[in-house]
């Protein structure tokens, strides 16, 4: 959790660790539990992952096992000499954090130079051979500045751009007027979309396959079965792919800097926290723990509101849980939908939000939202 940002956006609140942080040798009992289990890919994040005294070592160690070693960061201390020794130790990827224009950037991250120094960490990892992208959290700020993003990106070589959405959870949860309304999803699609068939034009005139154009994708919290839906969630020039329902505990995990492990890095902690390493082993909270295997026991029941009626039901299943959760205090609605806002537009409706309750202010917290339904504007 030691961060040498303090995002006014963050979801877990990073700025100092916590007390009772994994040691070093716990870290790599998980490392080895993770490397038992047969993981194939460790993304390190944070917080801010390179702080820590033993990421060096940890990348060596489970490189050296065979596993896909990542890192999400912000960028800010990724110098070229840390790029280089990262790459050494085994390190094969990095994305960077870049959450719009400079202005935009700088603001959420509360950093004036931040955005200089995410982008030079690009140049860096790119310069040290490893693969590079980039993601975007889009809200309020910045969802009408997304061409200008890219255009900033382009000359640093990345060849991935995820998008996702601010959601409200721990220190954006603080910022309500940051979370995007539900009907402006529609331009926000709208908009990548262009911009990614955009990408597959300028790489099919310069002669190079459309595999080989800047992939932009979304995240889980973001899309849903509009027009869009499979440009933006299949590689360009691959095979035609759509989202097929949150995959919480059934292909990833998330361990927490205190050794509280979830189905995904991204859900609230009090909600669906299964256990801890130092009190159960990995496989078990793997293996037994119900509240990890939530995706895999579910039915259609669990889905309300909208949702509960919509024709994608038994394959979406309400989208982004996290999402869902932190905006409306449980899972299995998600007001953050292409379809369900195209399909509203066309009855002359739309959803916005209305914050009921605040977030407590601690890590991966949440408050509570309520939707409230209303008249499309005449001429919007």
């Amino acid at each position: 959790m030691r961060c040498d940002h303090a995002c006014a956006h963050c979801g877990s609140r990073a700025a100092r660790p916590r007390p009772d942080e994994l040691a070093t040798s716990e870290l790599f009992e998980v490392a080895a539990a993770l490397i038992g289990l047969g993981t194939r890919e460790v993304t390190f994040i944070g917080g801010e992952a390179y702080l820590h005294p033993e990421l060096l070592a940890l990348v060596t160690f489970m490189a050296a096992a065979g596993v896909r070693v990542t890192m999400q960061t912000g960028g800010r201390g990724l110098t070229p000499a840390l790029a280089r020794r990262l790459k050494a130790a085994g390190m094969a990827a990095v994305g960077v954090s870049i959450d719009g224009p400079e202005d935009v950037h700088d603001t959420l991250r509360a950093s004036r130079g931040s955005f200089k120094a995410a982008i030079a960490a690009l140049h860096a990892a790119r310069d040290a051979g490893m693969l590079t992208t980039s993601n975007i959290q889009i809200n309020r700020l910045s969802y009408r500045r997304l061409r200008e993003t890219l255009d900033a990106l382009l000359p640093t070589g990345i060849v991935g751009w995820r998008a996702q959405l601010t959601a409200p959870m721990g220190r954006a949860a603080d910022e309500p007027d940051w979370i995007l309304e539900p009907w402006q999803i529609l331009e926000v699609i709208d908009t990548l979309a262009a911009l990614q068939l955009e990408q597959v034009r300028l790489a099919t005139a310069a002669g190079r396959p459309a595999r080989r154009a800047l992939n932009i994708g979304l995240g889980n919290n973001l899309g849903y079965y509009g027009p869009h839906e499979q440009v933006l969630r299949s590689i360009p020039g691959g095979v035609a792919a759509h989202w097929q329902g949150c995959m919480a505990g059934e292909y990833g995990i998330g361990i927490e800097s205190d050794g509280s492990v979830k189905g995904c890095p991204s859900l609230p902690s009090a909600p669906y926290v299964g256990g801890n390493v130092r009190d159960l082993s990995l496989s078990d909270i793997w293996e037994n723990v119900e509240v990890m295997r939530f995706t895999q026991t579910r039915g259609v029941e669990e889905l309300w509101g909208f949702c509960g009626t919509c024709m994608y039901a038994e394959v979406c299943m309400g989208g982004c849980s996290f999402t869902a959760h932190t905006t409306l205090g449980r899972r299995g609605n998600n007001p953050f939908c292409y379809y369900r806002a195209a399909t509203l537009k066309k009855r002359g409706r739309r959803e916005r939000l209305v914050q009921r309750e605040l977030a407590a202010g601690e890590p991966y917290d949440f408050g509570r939202f309520e939707i409230l339904e209303e008249d499309w504007p005449a001429g919007g």
